[in-house]
């Protein structure tokens, strides 16, 4: 077994998918439309077999979790990057752009070098060699 897909409801649905697509070298499938409920996605896949659904429907509420503090749940997912250069050259790169850094590049106690980011709407990338 393996994980197809992670989905991630947004308010902004273009702007999440630019965010995946320029920042990870992502790509883009089609958008999907079901006007009966105003829901719209896009796959977002990172060359691999696992992939995010970017999802948006009006009548989803944001979230009232705080990005910066721990709570129960799906509280990240990690993105491998290729190397510890890569890690600390995005990093810095998202910095510049004004994204928020949770966690500065770092060896963490069980051995991986790993920075945490957030995505334009607040959920928690780790970014890994």
């Amino acid at each position: 077994m393996k994980i197809s897909h992670i989905a991630i409801w947004t308010t902004n649905l273009e702007g999440m998918r630019n965010f995946y697509i320029h920042y990870f070298d992502a790509s883009s499938g089609e958008a999907y439309f079901n006007h009966s409920r105003d829901f719209q996605s896009y796959f977002i896949t990172f060359g691999g077999d696992c992939s995010i659904e970017l999802m948006q429907m009006p009548t989803i509420r944001k979230s009232k979790n705080d990005s910066r503090k721990q709570f129960t749940g799906l509280t990240h997912f990690a993105i491998q990057v290729g190397s510890k250069q890569k890690v600390d050259t995005l990093t810095e790169q998202l910095r510049e752009d004004g994204f928020p850094i949770v966690s500065d590049p770092r060896t963490t106690g069980d051995g991986f070098y790993e920075s945490v980011v957030l995505d334009p709407e607040g959920n928690r990338i780790e970014l890994i060699a």
